[in-house]
């Protein structure tokens, strides 16, 4: 099972420094690990290896967290929303597996740049949540999940601002994403996008996920979240920068 053939010593430290960063933002602020992971590890290893990558060692290492989700969750709600991600996620998918890859790479250069740009804007949805837009939210979140594992922003737009109780928003949020995570990975085995060269990237890349997550909930409570969440936002924006493709020759 061997790695990719053109992925070097230097961008192989580069990945995996960036999952570290990626997993210490997750850790701390809750959001953040696929819009700064995505578009570096698009560039230095493609999307369509990237995509899996963080799908799987998110997945793996937040397990524990979805006991104490599904028991304080509102999980109509969570059925209603993931009624969009069944039609959502595999659109995403279909985009992922059969546009040029180059051709994705912008786009998640694109996709992470707006979504940067709702999360600094710092605006939320305040009216009560309906059944269609929930439906709708889903599918958008499904969409950008299934081609870029960045579906986080319009759920956390949409809940965050509403009459919902915070610790139901969260636990809504985490049991959410165990489900869009659970169709994605039917959907990627569905497209082939499990290969082999995927064992020996997350096997390399899920410690430095996990030590992040980690250190960045040690960070919780200690750090000034106003303060950190500034710097997860740069983080995003040196991410969106550095995955540029016209940045590639620097590198590779």
């Amino acid at each position: 099972m061997p790695l990719p053939a053109d992925l070097t010593p230097a961008t192989l430290t580069l990945l995996i420094v960036t999952t570290f960063v990626a997993g210490l933002a997750r850790g701390f602020s809750g959001f953040g690990a696929a819009l700064i992971f995505m578009p570096v590890a698009s560039a230095l290893i493609g999307p369509r290896l990237a995509a899996p990558v963080i799908l799987i060692i998110d997945a793996v290492t937040t397990l524990g967290l979805v006991p104490d989700a599904f028991r304080r969750a509102d999980r109509r709600e969570v059925a209603v929303m993931s009624l969009g991600a069944l039609v959502g996620v595999p659109t995403g998918v279909y985009l992922l597996t059969h546009l040029d890859p180059l051709t994705i790479r912008w786009a998640i250069i694109g996709i992470c740049a707006a979504l940067l740009a709702l999360l600094l804007s710092g605006w939320r949805y305040h009216g009560r949540p309906k059944p269609p837009l929930t439906v709708g939210v889903g599918a958008l979140s499904g969409l950008f999940s299934g081609a870029s594992q960045v579906g986080g922003p319009p759920v956390i737009a949409y809940w965050l601002g509403g009459a919902i109780p915070a610790n139901i928003v969260r636990a809504n949020i985490v049991l959410y994403f165990e489900v869009s995570t659970a169709l994605t990975l039917l959907n990627y085995l569905w497209g082939g996008l499990f290969v082999s060269a995927l064992v020996p990237l997350c096997l390399m890349t899920a410690p430095a996920y996990g030590i992040g997550l980690w250190g960045g909930s040690r960070l919780f409570g200690v750090a000034s979240e106003a303060t950190f969440r500034r710097i997860c936002l740069c983080l995003i924006a040196l991410a969106v920068v550095i995955g540029l493709p016209l940045l590639d020759g620097m590198l590779r």
